[in-house]
């Protein structure tokens, strides 16, 4: 664990070294490789399978299925766009696990 988190330090310290505003560990595009969702501009690493490559993508719009959170930075489905929220199930096992399943909903217009 003391060696991930030197090395993530020392990624870091690199990526700030870097004058280019894209950036080769952070500020990533969608679609560009990502081993966590802090390095993507949209805040979403994302992988279809526990097998493929993580890429940075979109966040959620209304009506798709998203993640509420998850511990590891990694998303099999994106969180919700701003302003709106991840509504589903919610539980221990699917936190270590990254299956809390939702859908994004605009809670301000179901109100009403």
């Amino acid at each position: 664990m003391e060696k991930v988190l030197i090395l993530l330090l020392i990624s870091l310290a690199v990526a700030y070294a870097v004058p280019n505003p894209r950036g080769l560990i952070i500020n990533l595009e969608n679609g560009e490789l990502c081993m966590n969702s802090l390095q993507c501009k949209s805040s979403c690493c994302h992988h279809d399978s526990v097998l493929s490559l993580t890429r940075c993508a979109d966040k959620a719009p209304e009506n798709s299925e998203c993640s509420a959170s998850s511990l590891y930075g990694v998303y099999y489905k994106c969180p919700c766009e701003r302003g709106l929220t991840c509504e589903g199930d919610r539980s221990i096992v699917g936190s270590l696990t990254n299956t809390n399943y939702g859908v994004c909903l605009d809670i301000r217009r179901s109100k009403e």
